[in-house]
């Protein structure tokens, strides 16, 4: 699609390489955010368990939040990419990885070995996902997208955000970290999805306004996901909010893949059969994941540091 001059073989092979590399820049990016999240919450602590709207405006001048930004930035970039370059079943799961890697350098920054325990995790994380997408990369197609298509995933965020806009407005006091990390995969789900469209629709030469309406529903969902992450990181480890979009995000970009696009159309049932175990055994992996908390780098940055400059 986007390199023409290569088969669809080596596309979705590149694609994987690129959506690697961008969760690289998505661990890292969560952990500098998470500290900068921290640091803005010492330095503003009107709230202890929500994050105020000063604290979100203090955001912008935390040099490690806007690294931290920076990096998610490249993460995003080069997750479009392998959209571009491969099947949305093929890619988005690969997002596990970045657990993995927060995992480790958490544990490197609270000076903390990783047991057992968590070592079986990354298998069964790692695992689950390489079988997934090998599965996926053999009977995964991109397919032609059509209109009625776009109009369904656009109505589907819509009743989303009008779900999560009257439980956000009515039930924010009840609201805990989980909450709104399920609702920023949920809605990170749809960013990848409608940013998949968008770039099929813009390599057509399909400028119509159903575009127009996938680039606005990519840049509402991109928002309203961020500011659900950056609540999260006001009360939990890192590990919670990238444990959670890996696993929600590639859940509802995977089904609406599968049901509403198409990808999955061509394989057989026990292909079918292993995409559920596989996926099975990654998401078990991050659950245990998701339960090592180390000192986290939240408790770290809300350490007095008078000479930091970050």
């Amino acid at each position: 699609m986007i390199v023409p001059f290569l088969d669809p073989a080596a596309r979705k092979n590149l694609g994987i390489v690129v959506a690697l590399a961008g969760t690289v820049f998505l661990a890292l990016g969560a952990q500098l955010q998470h500290r900068g999240v921290g640091k803005a919450a010492r330095m503003r602590p009107g709230d202890q368990e929500k994050m105020s709207i000063g604290q979100l405006v203090a955001l912008l001048r935390r040099p490690s939040w806007l690294l931290g930004t920076l990096l998610l930035g490249c993460a995003i970039l080069l997750q479009l990419t392998s959209l571009g370059l491969a099947p949305l079943l093929v890619v988005q799961p690969l997002g596990v990885a970045a657990l993995v890697l927060s995992t480790v350098v958490d544990s490197r920054i609270a000076h903390t070995r990783l047991d057992g325990t968590v070592l079986r995790s990354v298998a069964l994380s790692v695992g689950g996902i390489v079988v997934f997408v090998s599965i996926a990369a053999v009977y995964a197609t991109d397919r032609p997208i059509q209109p009625p298509q776009v109009v369904i995933i656009l109505s589907l965020l819509a009743g989303v955000l009008l779900v999560f806009g009257s439980v956000f407005v009515f039930l924010r006091a009840r609201l805990t970290a989980v909450a709104y990390v399920i609702g920023a995969g949920v809605l990170y789900a749809f960013v990848a999805t409608l940013a998949k469209l968008t770039i099929t629709q813009l390599v057509g030469g399909d400028y119509s306004l159903l575009t127009l309406l996938c680039v606005g529903g990519v840049l509402t969902a991109a928002i309203v996901g961020g500011v659900f992450v950056q609540i999260a990181y006001s009360t939990g480890p890192p590990n919670l909010v990238i444990a959670g979009l890996t696993v929600v995000d590639p859940l509802v970009a995977v089904g609406i893949g599968i049901v509403v696009l198409g990808e999955a159309s061509e394989a057989p049932l026990y292909a079918l059969i292993a995409f559920v175990l596989a996926g099975a055994v990654a998401a078990f992996g991050v659950v245990g994941l998701s339960r090592h908390q180390p000192a986290s780098t939240l408790e770290d940055a809300r350490v007095p540091a008078p000479h930091s400059p970050e």
